[in-house]
């Protein structure tokens, strides 16, 4: 389904881009650890929210499809 691609590009990108942060907050500092846990909380709660929201919308729209196709009630 076209959402989840979709999804799936967006978490990648998010876990692509925290994993740069990630190797550079280990190796050179780049910020305060506390706004980098501020940064990694954010990333988590962005990860959940779309997976969820992209689930939801499969949901509905199979549901959609399988009764437009006659196939549930």
């Amino acid at each position: 389904m076209k959402a989840m691609k979709i999804a799936g590009f967006i978490v990648a990108f998010i876990l692509l881009i925290y994993a740069v942060l990630l190797i550079g907050q280990i190796w050179g500092s780049w910020m305060e650890w506390s706004d980098f846990i501020k940064l990694t909380i954010t990333a988590g709660v962005i990860i959940v929210v779309v997976g969820v929201v992209a689930l939801i919308y499969r949901e509905l729209i199979e549901e959609r499809e399988l009764k437009k196709d006659n196939f549930i009630d």
